[in-house]
């Protein structure tokens, strides 16, 4: 039974990633989660890397006890956060570079920007 989960997880794996290459190669946007914690004021993690030319969803889960705003404006995207709650934002396929996001409600501390390659 173990041998016959591996060879499935094996399997799962090769088809994923295959799908995954395949994805990127042509150019198709796969809808993926790319999850951020707000923790202390700060974005966890501060710094994320995405493929050049693919769709994700950014979520974004507040964990502090005050209200925070995403905003960008590389993105032009600006979305409210209650305490204890996260939201999604779609972003299309960017093409490389930087963009920067931040905290509203704590620029100092709530810094950060998604790297395109």
């Amino acid at each position: 039974m173990k041998k016959l989960f591996n060879i499935i997880s094996v399997s799962s794996l090769f088809i994923l990633n295959t799908l995954n290459s395949f994805a990127q190669d042509n150019k198709i946007q796969v809808p993926e989660g790319i999850t951020i914690k707000i923790v202390n004021n700060q974005f966890q993690p501060s710094i994320i890397e995405v493929p050049a030319n693919l769709s994700f969803k950014l979520i974004i889960e507040n964990t502090d006890s005050t209200i925070e705003e995403f905003e960008s404006d590389d993105l032009k995207k600006e979305k409210l956060i209650q305490a204890g709650k996260s939201i999604t934002i779609p972003i299309k396929g960017l093409d490389r570079g930087e963009y920067k996001f931040y905290g509203d409600f704590h620029q100092k501390s709530a810094q950060g920007k998604i790297v395109v390659k």
